[in-house]
């Protein structure tokens, strides 16, 4: 009786160990898999990552400054730049050329925005409109935007309305190039999808063509929000009396090169925002998706 039992213990200890080896074989696999998965993504985001390569500019440029390698008249030392701007925002100049500089983009970047995105919907869900509208949008992406200005001077004047249009027009290029290319390339099946399910036309364009269209319009709205301070930078050094535009051209012609690098600065720092402020939006609403940057 001693040596059965003996016997059928040691075959289930037998049993229980063959069983368990390839468990955890299985395990040890999985557990690889995912160390493989980790090392091929980017790894985890780091907080104020994109702040990294400005301050190491900041740093370099501070470096060099008290080293002695750069030219003070041509690139003056950040505090030199910083202490400028503090001057200029007390004497209340500098707050001003900032809020006459702002009206202008926001103006103009609204007026871009809405015409971009009626027109990408126009032509990207209708043959009629793609015809009419997306050859038209390409030509006038092809003309520099900046070689209009002659030309809507004397069509709208030299006042504050020509500049906004040309800032409207470097805004909406980028956002229906980027919405319609959205909206062609969403896959064929969502569209048969919709019609077995009986959706109708508005049901359809929202709850499956804005979504699809959402991530294009994205980097569009990016490119336009960069679009209008760069196009700003050059309008307001023409026939203008405020903004900072206005201010770096003034002070090129007094040689006053740390009032220019304000101005660039400030420039900076706005587009910066605006971006950051772009990225926080799309990561929110695009929460759905699962992507190599989230």
């Amino acid at each position: 009786m001693t040596a059965v039992t003996t016997t059928t213990h040691t075959t289930t200890q037998t049993t229980g160990t063959t069983t368990t080896a390839p468990l955890a074989a299985l395990a040890e696999d999985g557990a690889r898999q995912v160390r493989r998965r980790r090392r091929l993504a980017p790894g985890k985001r780091l907080p104020a990552a994109r702040l990294v390569g400005p301050a190491a500019v900041l740093v370099l440029w501070s470096a060099a400054s008290a080293a002695g390698l750069l030219d003070p008249g041509a690139i003056p030392a950040p505090w030199t730049v910083l202490e400028t701007g503090s001057r200029l925002w007390s004497a209340g100049t500098l707050p001003d050329d900032i809020l006459t500089s702002l009206q202008r983009a926001a103006t103009g970047f609204s007026i871009g925005l809405t015409v971009g995105i009626l027109l990408a919907l126009a032509s990207g869900l209708t043959r009629t409109g793609e015809a009419l509208i997306d050859g038209t949008v390409n030509l006038n992406r092809a003309i520099p935007t900046l070689g209009l200005i002659p030309l809507f001077i004397l069509w709208l004047g030299i006042g504050e309305t020509f500049k906004i249009a040309i800032i409207a027009i470097v805004v909406y290029i980028p956002i229906y190039l980027n919405t319609h290319a959205a909206l062609s390339g969403i896959d064929s099946r969502f569209v048969e999808l919709a019609e077995v399910q009986g959706l109708s036309k508005f049901r359809f364009i929202r709850q499956v063509v804005i979504p699809g269209a959402l991530p294009g319009f994205f980097v569009g709205l990016r490119l336009g929000v960069t679009g209008s301070w760069l196009g700003l930078v050059v309008l307001e050094q023409i026939n203008a009396t405020s903004g900072l535009g206005y201010m770096m051209f003034q002070a090129q012609n007094y040689g006053q090169t740390d009032v220019i690098l304000v101005g660039l600065v400030v420039y900076g720092i706005f587009g910066l925002i605006s971006d950051s402020a772009v990225r926080i939006v799309e990561r929110r609403v695009l929460s759905w998706r699962r992507t190599l940057s989230s």
